[in-house]
């Protein structure tokens, strides 16, 4: 046997052949391996004992062909050839593909882009096209079988975790983050710039980059959080702040939040004193006046424990405040506080609104130093209330202290010399005149939210222990990739204990279950819907309701007509007695047509929109039901408004609650809920196409390509219909007889259509224009429907398993930050079978995905400094 020079062991593509050691040791002269790697060793990490992965490039076995090829030419070709080849093969080559047209086999087979275009058309229905024969059930596996695993050079037993990117924490997880770590909530979405997004999301690693603009605001937001959250002194006197509204009226529902010059009032609150000592009374008073003057005046009384303690008299001022401090040597118990208005100035006289308001009664103590209380934060950072005295002590506790704090800051461990950093730069401050010790470790917190450690999510693997190639990430890393899933924030103590005991992986399980229970899962929810299912634009589509009913009702073309003319006769200097009373008449008739009852989209019902949608969402994750519910169900959440909205009596109140649907009622799943159907359409009209695309995007997993350059309007199509205004059907079908558009069109417009029973703002209509809607279609898949609930069941009966696929998908590269490529297909189809096989349960989707991740490629993580500022752009190596 005679070997050419490049050999390369490889898991990619491959053939595969059992070696002697005498065939070993050949090869061995002839490859330059790593340094103290044997073939024997690179090979039995790299396959299975016994055999080796060996992929030829550009040499074959002498007077032969490989092994790889030749099985491609007998079993996988002949199926091309059959079912491929009308369109893609003896000169044809639609979509710029055609399989004989490569200049070599291995140019054909190492094209993974064309492979797993061909994979996902075979299993999505879409090719072979519905007229052409299509491959038999066992065709169509070994097809799949062999892309996967030839072609894409997945080994089953080890599959391929992918690379691993380094992320940024984007501001919902910055947000967070600094809440559970600092106690304080930032505003990371009004401070800093909009995270881009990639595949549908905002927390993709490769497009979570840093700026110069971002870093200069990570360094402020690091020094404006540590200000505000990290107290430079121990103790403070006890305060406590009494709202206006706390002090009420003896008789009635009046309070002193606000009280009227001109009628008498008495308000009171009763203060409970824990302990006996001298207290400082502070109150704060406003004037809210009118910006014209008013002649009211009256008096003000307040006393406590029934002595009066001040008697003022106010007049008018616009909004100004008056602060008052009494000193009060106070027993145990109850206090008394009151507060009386007497009016000086007679009702008659009033001229505009004049109200007292009481702002706050602030009472401090006791002001005895030996009585303080620890300041608001203290014992979160500072284990003692006095820092210790001598030198080497203090440096001692700032190493605890900033130890403790890293470590929660960095989500692992700390080494000595990052410990040793830090400390230093806090001795630095806390050695000067005039400062604290506070100080210096309120300094190195800074440090420590603006090193690349805390804004990026730095994972280490464990020592490799076992046979395969692809390391577990440490428990570290895996408590992170929990929480931050999960959660968008950083691992709680208890994902960290587990972590330092080696522990959290052996209780997966219930770590997630736990998980799910606690209100932070919320985050997974309202992220991950409100992207995949793009709830979050809900707030921001701009939808003209009286333009929409309007083209219901076959008034559009009218209403835009009485526009048009009256601009014209407004823009006019002079009418004649004719053109004013035409005037008149469209005012007239567009007074008539406002009087209508209003529908309009505002923030009540598009906050119910979104409600519904991520209600339904978790409660399908925590009661584990199927998510072939999203498809279709007997249920939703509802409040009276949105019931209205959508034709559903017998619901009342405002509160969002799980309403189970009348028989026969078309609403029910996700393609139903106002929120999809808002999002998908024009400001003035439904959009099919939107419509359609969005469930080939996030239902089916089957997107189209890319609509070409300069596809002009819908509406420019409406103009060749001169004697009527066409329904939006009667323009695609105008539209989709192009043989530039028909391709895309036909997959999207049937699915669309079959929605266009529900308008631009959500609701049931039964014509469009004056005219019945039709929303039947048929599938490119082959199958027939009259409307959306028949379409529905043909999804859920027909396309199940697209429909895990899809959405295993979707939530896999939100788990992962990143987009899925080929070597994800084997872990995609293990979930997806697990699901099938639980009959769809979330829990199974979930949990495949979870014990499916903690792996990674080597990488080199000397990019990252343990302390400093981010770098732009930091990425893991594979």
């Amino acid at each position: 046997m005679v070997w050419r020079q490049n050999v390369l062991c490889c898991v990619k593509w491959s053939f595969v052949v059992p070696l002697s050691d005498k065939a070993m040791n050949s090869c061995s002269s002839q490859l330059v391996l790593p340094r103290g790697e044997s073939l024997h060793g690179l090979c039995a990490r790299l396959w299975p004992a016994g055999t080796i992965a060996l992929a030829l490039i550009g040499t074959r076995l002498s007077g032969g062909e490989s092994p790889l090829t030749a099985h491609f030419k007998k079993d996988i070709q002949p199926i091309l050839v059959q079912y491929c080849y009308d369109c893609h093969g003896d000169g044809m080559n639609k979509g710029k593909v055609a399989f004989d047209e490569f200049e070599s086999d291995a140019d054909l087979l190492g094209k993974r882009d064309l492979w797993l275009a061909v994979l996902k058309n075979l299993r999505a229905g879409i090719m072979p096209p519905e007229r052409k024969p299509r491959p038999a059930p066992e065709e169509t596996k070994r097809l799949e079988n062999w892309i996967k695993h030839e072609a894409f050079g997945i080994d089953p037993t080890d599959p391929d975790p992918g690379r691993v990117t380094i992320r940024r924490l984007n501001r919902r997880e910055y947000r967070n983050t600094i809440r559970d770590l600092m106690g304080f909530d930032f505003k990371a979405e009004d401070e800093f710039p909009p995270d881009d997004t990639g595949y549908g999301f905002d927390n993709i690693g490769d497009v979570l980059t840093v700026s110069a603009l971002l870093l200069e605001k990570y360094m402020q937001a690091a020094e404006a959080i540590v200000g505000a959250a990290v107290p430079t002194i121990a103790k403070v006197v006890q305060e406590k702040s009494i709202p206006g509204t706390a002090f009420r009226a003896s008789e009635g529902e009046g309070s002193g939040e606000r009280l009227t010059f001109y009628q008498a009032a008495s308000v009171s609150h009763t203060h409970l004193v824990d302990q006996a000592g001298d207290y400082r009374l502070t109150l704060e008073l406003e004037v809210a006046g009118q910006f014209d003057f008013d002649p009211g005046r009256c008096t003000v009384v307040f006393k406590a424990d029934g002595q009066q303690l001040a008697n003022k008299e106010f007049g008018w001022q616009n909004n100004k405040r008056f602060r008052f401090e009494f000193d009060r040597k106070w027993e145990r118990g109850e206090h008394p506080l009151s507060f009386e208005l007497q009016p000086l100035t007679p009702a008659d006289r009033k001229v505009n609104s004049l109200e007292l308001k009481i702002v706050s009664v602030k009472v401090q103590g006791p002001l005895d130093p030996s009585q303080w209380i620890r300041t608001k934060n203290h014992e979160r950072f500072f284990p003692r209330e006095e820092a210790p005295s001598t030198k080497s002590e203090r440096l001692r506790y700032a190493g605890e202290v900033l130890g403790s704090f890293a470590t929660k800051a960095f989500r692992r461990p700390l080494d000595h010399q990052t410990v040793n950093r830090l400390t230093s730069i806090a001795e630095g401050v806390y050695d000067q005149p005039g400062k604290k010790f506070e100080d210096g470790i309120a300094q190195a917190m800074v440090a420590v939210l603006s090193s690349p450690r805390f804004l990026f999510r730095v994972e280490e693997a464990e020592s490799p222990d076992r046979s395969g190639t692809h390391p577990l990430v440490d428990e570290y890393a895996l408590a992170s990739r929990l929480s931050y899933f999960l959660w968008s924030t950083m691992p709680d103590p208890e994902l960290l204990a587990l972590a330092e005991r080696g522990q959290l992986r052996k209780n997966l399980d219930l770590q997630v279950k736990r998980m799910l229970a606690d209100p932070r899962s919320d985050e997974l929810i309202e992220n991950f819907t409100g992207q995949w299912l793009q709830v979050r634009d809900v707030d921001g589509i701009d939808i003209n309701a009286r333009v929409v009913l309007a083209r219901e009702n076959g008034e559009e073309k009218e209403m835009q007509e009485s526009r048009r003319r009256f601009q014209e006769l407004q823009a006019k200097s002079v009418l004649t007695p004719e053109e004013e009373r035409e005037r008149d008449q469209l005012i007239e008739k567009r007074r008539r047509r406002f009087d209508r009852p209003a529908i309009e989209l505002d923030g009540p019902l598009r906050r119910a929109m979104r409600q519904e949608t991520q209600m339904f969402f978790g409660y399908l994750v925590r009661e584990d039901r199927s998510v072939m519910e999203m498809i279709d169900s007997d249920y939703t959440f509802l409040n009276e408004r949105l019931a209205k909205h959508y034709g559903i009596p017998a619901v009342r109140g405002n509160e969002m609650r799980r309403v189970t649907l009348p028989p026969e009622c078309p609403r029910g799943g996700f393609l139903t809920q106002a929120s999809m159907l808002v999002v998908t359409s024009n400001p003035t009209r439904t959009s099919p196409v939107k419509r359609g695309l969005f469930i080939l995007d996030n239902i089916l997993g089957a997107p189209t390509a890319p609509p070409p350059p300069d596809v002009p309007l819908l509406e420019e199509a409406e103009k060749q219909f001169k004697d009527r205004e066409p329904t939006l059907r009667e323009v695609l079908e105008l539209h989709r007889n192009k043989p530039l558009c028909s391709s895309c069109h036909s997959r999207m417009d049937p699915l669309g259509l079959a929605l266009e029973n529900f308008n631009a703002l959500g609701m049931w209509r039964e014509q469009e224009r004056g005219q019945p809607i039709d929303a039947a279609g048929k599938l490119i898949t082959g199958e027939s429907f009259r409307d959306i609930r028949e379409l529905k069941k043909i999804l859920m009966a027909r396309h199940r398993l697209d429909f895990y696929r899809c959405l295993t998908e979707k939530l896999l590269t939100y788990a992962l930050g990143r987009g899925l490529e080929y070597y994800d297909v084997e872990t995609v189809d293990r979930i997806v079978a697990r699901l099938d096989r639980e009959k769809g349960r979330f829990s199974a989707m979930l949990m495949g995905i979870i014990e499916s991740t903690p792996l990674q490629k080597r990488r080199n993580l000397s990019a990252l400094s343990d302390s400093g500022p981010a770098r732009s752009g930091v990425q893991a190596k594979n």
